[in-house]
């Protein structure tokens, strides 16, 4: 992010420091949640195109980016409270949550806490609430999807993207891919992906915005449509258009203005 009034700061977290971008100014505060794989980078195309004056913060979560010191445990329930304290140290008053795919999942985990201060949820390309259809072999070929620098620029051809990226954002996701953890992406593949949220998600009482990508592999709309709208009664889905799974990368336009959007409905 070059925008001058864009900082980067640790916050602490059990057991280290997560790294994240901030920029203070309208309320409510964006809190961006990125996918299994990514980092705070993941959001840049998105950030670049929100209004000027919007607050928010992304940050590394933990196993990730820059914040791939701190240990683990690195579950879902534990990436919702880092989440919960960076909220608490920026002492925001009124916050909406945007995740993405694993970020996604995180954000329902949150949300169905009904935290102080949440306005509302912005879910892009989310894992569902319960496995859905998850085998061991889906759960192998995650764990190993970002094992080599072929087999993520495979696994962005085949799985995550739809009209491709451009050769500087490619680079981007390998690099991010290739930094996760060990540990971090045995996390997900094991326990996340199979993690099962959808008893608490009924819970959630503020506007959901679902964006689903039109040609997304790993969260088709159909499955969201299925799996997901029907858990959460405050929840609305929106396809958006020739994009696969990575859509902050592949439309960050569409994203932006549907985030904006929803923010200015609240």
């Amino acid at each position: 992010m070059t925008s001058q009034n864009v900082v980067g700061r640790f916050f602490d977290v059990q057991g280290g420091q997560v790294y994240a971008h901030v920029r203070e100014g309208d309320s409510p505060a964006l809190i961006f949640l990125h996918y299994y794989g990514g980092s705070r980078r993941t959001w840049i195309p998105v950030l670049q195109r929100l209004d000027p004056g919007q607050g928010f913060v992304a940050y590394d979560q933990r196993g990730w980016g820059d914040s791939t010191s701190v240990p683990g445990p690195y579950g879902l329930e534990q990436l919702a409270d880092d989440a919960q304290q960076v909220i608490d140290a920026l002492g925001y008053s009124g916050y909406v949550l945007v995740g993405h795919s694993m970020g996604g999942k995180v954000a329902q985990l949150l949300a169905a806490r009904k935290p102080a201060g949440l306005r509302g949820v912005v879910l892009v390309a989310p894992a569902p609430p319960a496995p859905i259809g998850v085998t061991e072999q889906m759960q192998e070929m995650a764990f190993h999807a970002y094992e080599s620098e072929e087999a993520i620029l495979q696994s962005i051809d085949l799985m995550l993207t739809h009209g491709g990226l451009t050769p500087e954002l490619r680079r981007q996701v390998v690099e991010d891919s290739m930094r996760g953890g060990e540990q971090a992406r045995l996390a997900w593949s094991r326990q996340g992906m199979v993690h099962d949220a959808s008893a608490g998600v009924s819970a959630i009482e503020v506007p959901v915005l679902v964006l689903a990508g039109s040609h997304d592999k790993v969260d088709p709309p159909t499955v969201l449509a299925e799996h997901l709208l029907p858990l959460i009664p405050t929840a609305t889905l929106t396809v958006l258009k020739d994009t696969g799974h990575l859509s902050p990368l592949e439309v960050p336009d569409q994203v932006a203005a549907h985030i904006g959007a929803f923010v200015a409905r609240l």
